[in-house]
């Protein structure tokens, strides 16, 4: 480090970037999140480092627990969107895909974290991928009651089908019965002879 200001480097590694902090040997140390052990670090605004609570599910870290029920609904409001990161955020401006916190602090302020000086800063996805569970479960239970209630049409058309061919098998034997067509025919002609 020779020209950057305000530079945390521990170990071996880093830049002339200022504001910024280098840990050696960590990016190298690839290990998967399993569990709780090992888990994601968070960062407070105020540079705070700790463990994260995503894997921390347990009851025992959590009170005011209630259903989500339309809470989840939130999320059409979101609108998704294909963009760059600038250059000082990502040196080779790859496409990515999100959300943008500033609009999504305006239907959902929950799920957006700030900076200290209260700003919009990052979406909490964690909480959208919660709720998008939540939806997915809704429109479930929907299909569900769609399939159960055209369950119960088709036994419906079924049974009706069934009357319906023995009605049809019964007039197809009234009809079928030899000499009665014709005996009806000679009666009626035998009629119309006598009345003239």
């Amino acid at each position: 480090m020779t020209t950057a200001n305000n530079v945390i480097c521990i170990g071996s590694g880093g830049d002339n970037t200022d504001n910024s902090c280098f840990i050696g040997n960590i990016y190298s140390n690839v290990q998967p999140v399993n569990g709780i052990d090992p888990d994601y670090v968070t960062i407070l605004s105020n540079g705070k480092l700790g463990r994260s609570n995503l894997n921390a599910s347990s009851r025992r870290f959590k009170h005011d627990i209630q259903p989500m029920d339309k809470a989840s609904e939130v999320i059409f409001a979101l609108k998704p969107v294909s963009f760059r990161y600038n250059k000082e955020c990502d040196a080779a401006q790859r496409l990515s895909f999100g959300l943008v916190a500033e609009e999504v602090a305006e239907v959902a302020p929950d799920l957006v974290g700030r900076n200290n000086k209260g700003e919009p800063e990052s979406v909490r996805y964690e909480q959208i991928n919660s709720m998008l569970l939540n939806e997915f479960l809704n429109e479930h239970k929907k299909v569900e009651k769609l399939a159960a209630a055209l369950e119960a049409v088709t036994k419906r058309l079924k049974e009706q089908k069934a009357k319906i061919d023995k009605v049809s098998a019964r007039i197809e034997l009234k009809g079928s019965r030899p000499g009665r067509v014709a005996n009806n025919y000679h009666v009626s002609q035998a009629y119309r002879f006598s009345h003239r």
